[in-house]
């Protein structure tokens, strides 16, 4: 029989093993707040799942910050080609050992997606293989929740060098798109600028409460 969303376990992952590039420095060790950037998406997780991960490189900052927050860190597979697809699919690998039927993932680099929309992402999931945010701004490809089962084909599909982007490996799979209001939830620090308008929010948040 068919489980319900509600009897489904949710393991999350936060991905965090990109290179910053555009933002000059790691990104998931960044202040925000006096809290690392890491450590907003992880309690966003705590929220809703019921065990979080850490994608992250070997020996980054990411990775020490997590051993230090007494999390497990995933590295991806060598043998695959590198990119946000293969973290997930190292996630959705540890998901499915583990028992759990979906994970959740977040990018280091949202701290304001809360625990609500990623509940709000499950409830939309009905029979899709997986459900991701969208807002006025576009799609948020890896604002999403995904069937573990998926584990095997991804890894099948690396392991002969197709790395499929995000957003295509999303329709492939039909995965729904959940409309969120907010845009300014999703919004990403992918540049020191981008940090300070983030801080900003919360700032003005916390003078009107």
């Amino acid at each position: 029989m068919t489980k319900t969303t509600e009897a489904m376990h949710l393991a999350g992952m936060v991905l965090a093993g990109g290179r910053s590039s555009r933002f000059g420095a790691e990104k998931a060790v960044q202040p925000l707040a006096g809290r690392p950037l890491l450590a907003w998406t992880l309690a966003a997780l705590d929220g809703a799942c019921e065990a979080v991960a850490v994608s992250a490189r070997p020996e980054s900052g990411a990775a020490m910050l997590a051993t230090s927050l007494g999390r497990v860190v995933l590295n991806d597979d060598p043998g695959h080609p590198s990119g946000p697809l293969a973290g997930l699919t190292a996630g959705l690998a540890w998901a499915a050992a583990g028992g759990f039927d979906l994970l959740a993932t977040l990018p280091c680099d949202t701290p304001l997606v809360s625990a609500d929309h990623i509940r709000a992402l499950i409830a939309a999931l009905e029979g899709a293989d997986g459900a991701y945010a969208v807002t006025v701004r576009g799609p948020q490809p890896l604002c999403a929740v995904w069937r573990s089962g998926l584990h095997a084909a991804l890894a099948a599909r690396l392991a002969a060098g197709d790395h499929p982007a995000m957003r295509d490996l999303l329709a492939g799979i039909e995965a729904r798109a959940v409309s969120f209001d907010d845009a300014d939830a999703f919004g990403n620090a992918n540049r020191p600028e981008d940090l300070a308008r983030l801080d900003n929010r919360l700032s003005r948040a916390a003078s009107s409460s």
